[in-house]
């Protein structure tokens, strides 16, 4: 059975964008750490799918398929290679530029990948998506969460863990530090595992 990872960027005091939606703290944090840009083309090898919401799926769009040299062009083409489900209502289609479109997922979410978790393959992964994030969260479908905590203070903006998000006790599974002073914490879903919703 394969596993749901959620990895998030988020700012010291917990939240996932800054003010309108911003994520401008993340290439801030962790732009030309080489020790970052290992670790997460090292991860990108041991997943094969990528879901995304509609904002998310919009903004990487925009920018990975059009990496073609330069310091990221290694982790842009393994990224661009890996199969994405796009979640969303409103968009008929998701191109990729000149790689393969996104497939688009207009049901329920946790279905869908309930459904995904089954076939076989490697790990499974969400980026940002936060609402999608968040409603899988309280369906219980994270099996990993791999919070990569950016030396930043918001102080507003939008969390990850808000009020609507159902608690529950997580436990640690590893941490790493980067060099220009990003944090991956990871731990296990415990509150899928207590069936919290």
């Amino acid at each position: 059975m394969r596993n749901l990872i959620l990895q998030e960027f988020v700012s010291v005091d917990g939240m996932a964008a800054g003010p309108m939606g911003s994520v401008d703290f993340i290439p801030a944090a962790t732009s030309g750490d080489q020790s970052f840009g290992r670790r997460q083309s090292a991860f990108l090898d041991a997943i094969d799918a990528i879901l995304l919401g509609r904002i998310t799926y919009e903004m990487f769009a925009g920018y990975w398929p059009k990496v073609t040299s330069g310091d990221e062009k290694e982790f842009a083409d393994k990224l661009n290679a890996i199969p994405k489900v796009v979640f969303s209502k409103s968009l008929d289609r998701a191109p990729w530029g000149d790689w393969p479109a996104a497939t688009i997922v207009k049901s329920n979410a946790a279905r869908e990948i309930a459904r995904l978790k089954q076939q076989p393959g490697r790990e499974m992964v969400i980026w940002g998506s936060i609402s999608l994030a968040q409603s899988l969260i309280n369906e219980g479908m994270i099996d990993e969460y791999q919070l990569i905590v950016c030396p930043v203070v918001l102080a507003e903006g939008r969390r990850l863990f808000d009020e609507y998000v159902a608690a529950g006790e997580m436990h640690l599974v590893s941490t790493r530090s980067f060099d220009r002073g990003a944090v991956l914490l990871s731990y296990s879903g415990a509150m899928a595992a207590a069936g919290v919703r």
